[in-house]
């Protein structure tokens, strides 16, 4: 006998209403900003991180896979490793400037702060 696997909704555990109807939250796509409309803001985070610098990339506005490709690209241009989620992208170590400067040339509208 091969076991079923169960539909679990995350935050219901069980309901005594006999009308009940669960409605997931449905993650709404959002349009990625044209590359010239977009307001991103790089600075430099040391905080959480065992004392390590770390360039935040903040501000991004758009798909999951637009925000994955760009850090990807910047990870490439700078050699290192990084994450991205949430609209914000993390590249380890100190490249501000270096980053301000490819995110320019591709057409961003970019501020560093700090």
């Amino acid at each position: 006998m091969a076991k079923q696997k169960l539909q679990r909704f995350e935050g219901v555990v069980y309901s005594t209403d006999s009308d009940f109807s669960y409605s997931g939250d449905t993650k709404e796509e959002i349009e990625t900003l044209p590359i010239n409309k977009q307001q991103l803001k790089v600075l430099l985070d040391r905080k959480a991180r065992k004392g390590k610098i770390v360039t935040i990339i903040e501000g991004f506005v758009g798909q999951d896979d637009d925000l994955q490709a760009l850090a990807k690209l910047l990870k490439q241009k700078c050699g290192v490793g990084g994450s991205a989620k949430d609209g914000e992208i993390l590249i380890q170590g100190d490249f501000k400037q270096k980053i301000f400067d490819i995110l320019f040339a591709l057409g961003y509208k970019v501020k560093q702060i700090g």
